[in-house]
């Protein structure tokens, strides 16, 4: 009796086991990187090459962040402080701490410093910082309580849905422009967060995009 199959089928189920095997093992490798903080980088925490603490410049010090990150109000993206910003307090303070010998040098030779950006948007990704900061997000919401790092980390996931929990409850998190960079914060007695939000909300009309995919993808 003639065979019903041609030979060649016989190690059909095989390669199908094989292609699944390889697409389970795709699949799951997919999930391990994407939603871990390896993707999200969160707890990144690079060595920069001049020891920096926020924690008592900002924390102890109570240093303005615009103080360094002038350009938060007014620019699409934050700015890293130049040599100058330093030096206007360390030409008379700790001028001869051997910690600060980069920043001497960057200051005679005019090289900037080459910091370790921490945390950067991705190119497919819109977003403009001074937004987010004249309309009452605070500096802590996506950047941590960084006046309590001695050395600066990635504290929150930046993902998409992470953005996306804000931009769908922004009364949630915005709060007088007065308290944007005040990281101790807490709603005075008798308020609610949510509360101050939705008045907040309202009188500036906020309305971010959350279901328009160009709102942040340009």
């Amino acid at each position: 009796m003639a065979n019903l199959f041609p030979r060649w089928s016989n190690w059909l189920p095989l390669k199908i086991i094989f292609c699944l095997l390889v697409l389970g093992g795709g699949v799951s490798s997919g999930i391990w990187y994407y939603f871990t903080p390896k993707y999200t980088r969160v707890g990144y925490q690079p060595t920069q090459p001049v020891p920096f603490s926020h924690k008592i410049h900002a924390g102890q010090l109570g240093m303005d962040c615009r103080y360094c990150h002038s350009f938060v109000e007014t620019a699409a993206y934050s700015n890293i402080p130049t040599t100058q910003v330093c030096m206007n307090c360390h030409s008379q303070i700790q001028r001869e701490s051997p910690k600060l010998e980069l920043v001497r040098e960057s200051w005679k030779t005019g090289r900037p410093i080459e910091w370790v950006q921490i945390h950067k948007t991705p190119d497919y990704v819109y977003f403009n910082h001074s937004v987010h900061v004249n309309r009452g997000v605070s500096c802590v919401s996506c950047h941590g309580k960084v006046n309590e790092m001695d050395v600066v980390y990635h504290a929150e996931s930046h993902s998409m849905s992470w953005c996306l929990d804000c931009h769908r409850n922004p009364a949630d998190f915005v709060r007088p422009i007065s308290e944007v960079t005040n990281l101790n914060w807490v709603p005075p007695a008798g308020k609610t967060q949510r509360e101050i939000g939705q008045e907040l909300v309202k009188k500036w009309h906020v309305n971010p995009p959350d279901k328009n995919c160009a709102g942040c993808h340009r």
